[in-house]
């Protein structure tokens, strides 16, 4: 009996019908390995796009016969995330595998040279890693100061008085504004000659006050930007944990004779926990990326030079293409790794409480 099953399956699956989505899907991988190994890139490109248009056609034709409308439905919306997204990061990752720059049209299999270069070569590493530090220096320092700046802002609008609802749309528009745009405005407020700090600190001391002429000043301008820009979010998300909370519990305390302090870890605190740390994951995931400030404010000096700044240094100034492409998915494998972990505590606090 099992013997007739594997045959029948066997046969279903070699069915060269329209609608027969497993054998394009063994078709396709077959197609793309040899297109790889035996043809040149230009050639290889549109096999890769021609069988991905198989494997979707036989999805599609398998959905129509066997009235699944609703894939159909979300086919186009399909269609454009995997052609604005995953199609990019797919052929990205492809890239990390050959030896191949912007400004050459020679390309080549390398498999897992490009990974070991970046991460062992002794003139490259040292370099990746210094920034890899810079990188999480900055993700301490920003999120930490997005967390409890936000967090504070939160507190103090959910509480009524006068202009609130004018002050915080002032508070939130630091979020609306383009990177660039706010990196602009931070360059002339920094700016050692006409910025207003300078001229606040040159009346304080008397002297010129360059901000940004160590790592320590630079560092501390990039936060402060940063925090400026990202701080509402925070805000937003621990704001509407604090206006879900019912108003009954408070005033029970109140009778009670809670104090403040109690009544915030009892009952403000368990509700604004879950947001505080999606709030927390959200701005891990985006101080990983950090690049905007740091070049409009001082142009990626080494010292804060971050990871995201050198993948775009590799990949664009000196044309190693695929170096960058290795070098980005060794950061997003971090990425990955934090986010599950994070998701694991939060998981196992959640069945904890």
């Amino acid at each position: 009996m099992t013997a007739v099953r594997t045959s029948h399956s066997a046969i279903a699956l070699l069915d060269p019908s329209a609608d027969n989505w497993k054998l394009a899907i063994l078709v396709g991988i077959a197609a793309t390995i040899l297109a790889v190994l035996a043809l040149p890139a230009n050639a290889t490109f549109w096999v890769v796009g021609a069988a991905v248009a198989l494997v979707a056609a036989a999805f599609v034709v398998n959905a129509y016969r066997k009235r699944y409308y609703g894939g159909l439905l979300v086919a186009p919306a399909i269609a454009v995330l995997f052609v604005m997204n995953i199609f990019p990061l797919l052929w990205s990752l492809g890239l990390s595998f050959f030896a191949y720059q912007s400004n050459q049209q020679s390309i080549r299999f390398v498999g897992l040279n490009n990974y070991i270069k970046v991460l062992t070569n002794d003139i490259a590493a040292p370099a990746n890693w210094d920034a890899l530090i810079n990188t999480g220096m900055f993700v301490v320092c920003t999120v930490a100061a997005q967390m409890i700046t936000g967090f504070l802002l939160a507190m103090l609008f959910a509480k009524q008085f006068p202009l609130r609802k004018y002050l915080l749309i002032l508070v939130l528009t630091p979020m609306m504004l383009s990177v660039v745009a706010s990196g602009v405005f931070f360059t002339y407020y920094f700016d050692p000659t006409f910025g207003i700090l300078s001229y606040a600190m040159g009346e304080i001391t008397g002297q010129q006050f360059i901000l940004m002429d160590n790592k320590a000043g630079a560092v501390t301008g990039i936060v402060f930007a940063d925090a400026w820009m990202w701080s509402p979010f925070v805000m937003l998300l621990v704001l509407a944990g604090l206006v879900s909370v019912p108003k009954y519990l408070y005033e029970a305390a109140a009778i009670d004779r809670v104090s403040k302090w109690r009544q915030f870890w009892t009952i403000t605190f368990p509700y604004i926990r879950g947001l505080l740390m999606l709030a927390l994951l959200f701005r891990t995931i985006e101080a990983f990326k950090l690049y905007d400030l740091v070049y409009i404010l001082i142009r990626g000096g080494q010292d804060t030079k971050t990871i995201a700044y050198l993948i775009a240094e590799i990949a664009n100034e000196q044309n190693k293409t695929s170096e960058g492409a290795a070098l980005s998915y060794v950061i997003l494998f971090m990425v990955i790794v934090l986010t599950n972990l994070y998701l694991y505590l939060a998981n196992r606090r959640n069945q904890g409480a």
